[in-house]
């Protein structure tokens, strides 16, 4: 917002803005600035401290809907209004400051407790029903910043530390609520209580039809539309809220959308869609990429006395249609649940898995590296629609898009430790047999601690599964290492120095080893780090290392499969042809995969020939 000059009123303008049908409780406390054209103030009631910027007479405009600069038919109280706004129809706007070139028109109420007291805190409950992670959000945190403080709770001091830093941000006017961005609109909307609306004219945001929004942060070019309603919250960047989603106690990831549906108590991860008026959500952690189909309901029933469960879910979590899940229940990245009533708790630890309840059978379903196997062309699509659905312009938070990263690769690395004991169970410790197993195999391979019932969880194609995952690594590392150069000269042996990193911290999007997370947290506890600027000055750096990070780690997870400490010359050429091979593959399997669409005739005959179908789907 500009700084504009102040002045008082004097009392030939007092006379004219009276007879103009405005009305003030102490005009000495109506302050204009010298370019406030005040014939553009009409039938206005101001309570306190009220402050003007300039005014022209010149439109606003949003979509077909024109009005001209100024103030009409407004209740004004203790409010700041930057330069060249149009304010119509405002029942009452109390404890606001406005940014410049705002349009709002319509709204009934939009009031701001003062800052620096308690009732302006707006506390919020992401994760767990019970409180116990609660936060307090502020203008300009980082989805990052409220999972390390919801997620750490055991570390007291770090997050006492993280309550002072914020109780300071919330007593400034950066941080507070009760603020609207510059070049925002807000218009047909019925209540907005102590909210932070971030905008300016490169990432406007927009509001129009909501219900309520109360206590909480609005990120820069988000869209709450269409008779949505969200109290104690937290929304990124560029996330939308439609058609009548509700939202309660819940963080929003960057890109994300969210309509229709309900959702409450979660913390959402950038990158998530949730679309149908039938799904829900609580209590729940989902590290986005993430889908919810229609009719699904995760975290719907509570197998404990009291409601303090939970469900975590790495990114690419994606639960079928009319698909229900109990607390608490953990999965690994990309996981794709069948359609179905899980009847338990499960924890899914096989990445990139298909899991199904046969309830035929009387048995869960898991087959590994599912999505490298028979879904290759949404994978393939999920490494590149995620990054060119990303409109943000300010991307203060990082995000990692692409499947195939350090996580990824260490869950496969665990997924294939825990496969080889399970078949190893299944064959009484026979290597041999494992490899020659293959579908044909009628002794059943069970994955242990997968669900939390006494039935059999089976793996499905765990030979394959096994290979596949030996394949995505090599893809990982490869991919990461040579990139589309097939001619990449053998990397420098000193990457494969040091221990793997092992431990990567998904932070609201962005990857980062555990022990750099560990120390942050120290630092914070000890006072070293002593403000929110500096633990995203923090972010910042990692995120400046991160690509060499990821390239000592794809080297290592080379030397892991290969049993060395360093790759050869010969080794490297085998497997630059390897990842040939593999990016053949992963082409002729994204065209395969897709074609089983094209070619069914049962999708084909809605449409009169080809043609028409291509110019409808493209």
């Amino acid at each position: 917002m500009s700084i504009f000059k102040y002045r008082t009123l004097n009392p030939q303008e007092i006379a004219q803005l009276e007879q103009q049908g405005n009305h003030a409780a102490a005009w000495a406390r109506v302050l204009v600035s010298e370019e406030t054209d005040i014939r553009l103030l009409m039938n206005n009631v101001f309570m306190g401290e009220i402050r003007i910027g300039p005014l022209m007479p010149q439109t606003r405009h949003d979509g077909d809907l024109s009005l001209p600069e100024g103030i009409y038919n407004c209740m004004l109280a203790e409010t700041t209004v930057g330069g060249h706004c149009a304010l119509h129809n405002v029942r009452m706007l109390s404890g606001y400051t406005i940014g410049d070139g705002c349009l709002m028109f319509n709204i009934d109420e939009m009031t701001a407790t003062p800052s620096g007291t308690e009732h302006t805190y707006a506390w919020t409950a992401p994760m767990n029903e019970n409180e116990g992670r609660r936060i307090l959000p502020f203008a300009g945190m980082r989805i990052g910043d409220a999972y390390l403080w919801a997620k750490y709770r055991d570390h007291t001091q770090m997050t006492e530390r993280l309550e002072h830093m914020t109780r300071e941000r919330l007593s400034s006017p950066q941080g507070c609520y009760g603020q609207v961005g510059s070049h925002c609109v807000i218009k047909n909307s019925r209540t907005l209580h102590n909210v932070a609306v971030m905008s300016d004219a490169d990432s406007p945001t927009r509001i129009e039809g909501c219900e309520v929004l109360s206590d909480g942060v609005v990120g820069y070019g988000c869209r709450c539309e269409y008779g949505c309603m969200a109290v104690r919250f937290l929304l990124g960047e560029n996330v939308h809220l439609e058609f009548g989603a509700r939202l309660n106690d819940t963080v929003v990831g960057d890109n994300s959308t969210i309509a229709r549906c309900e959702v409450g108590n979660s913390m959402i991860f950038p990158a998530h869609e949730q679309h149908h008026n039938n799904s829900f959500l609580i209590a729940s952690l989902v590290m986005g990429q993430s889908n919810l189909a229609a009719g699904c309901t995760v975290g719907s029933n509570h197998n404990g006395r009291t409601a303090d469960n939970e469900l975590v879910a790495g990114r690419g979590f994606w639960p079928g249609l009319c698909t229900s899940l109990k607390h608490s229940s953990s999965f690994a990245s990309y996981t794709l649940l069948a359609k179905g009533d899980y009847p338990a708790e499960l924890s899914i630890t096989l990445p990139f898995s298909l899991v199904n309840n046969n309830v035929g059978k009387n048995r869960l379903e898991v087959m590994p590296a599912y999505w490298w196997m028979y879904n290759m062309y949404a994978l393939n699509r999920n490494i590149t629609k995620f990054a060119k659905r990303d409109r943000r312009k300010k991307k203060a938070q990082h995000i990692v898009f692409t499947p195939f990263a350090p996580d990824t690769a260490e869950e496969i690395v665990n997924a294939r430790m825990l496969m080889k004991y399970w078949v190893e169970q299944a064959y009484q410790g026979s290597q041999e047999e494992m490899r020659q197993g293959g579908t044909n195999s009628k002794i059943a391979v069970l994955g242990y601690g997968l669900e939390k019932s006494k039935r059999k969880a089976v793996v499905l194609k765990w030979a394959q599964g096994y290979k596949a995952y030996e394949e995505m690594l090599t893809y990982y590392a490869m991919s990461t290492l040579a990139g589309d150069n097939l001619q990449t000269a053998l990397p420098n042996a000193s990457l494969g120095e040091g221990t793997r990193e092992r431990e990567w911290v998904n932070l609201g999007g962005q990857l980062v080893p555990q022990h750099a997370l560990d120390q942050l947290m120290d630092e914070i506890a000890q006072g070293k780090v002593t403000s929110w600027e500096e633990i995203h000055a923090r972010y910042d750096q990692w995120w400046e290392e991160y690509p060499a990070l990821c390239r000592k780690h794809a080297y290592q997870i080379l030397c892991h499969l290969s049993g060395t400490h360093q790759i050869s010359q010969s080794q490297w050429q085998q497997y630059l042809q390897e990842y040939e091979t593999l990016r053949q593959f992963v082409a002729d399997q994204v065209r395969i995969t897709r074609q089983k669409d094209e070619n069914n005739p049962f999708r084909k005959m809605t449409y009169r020939n080809d043609a028409e179908m291509r110019e409808v789907l493209g």
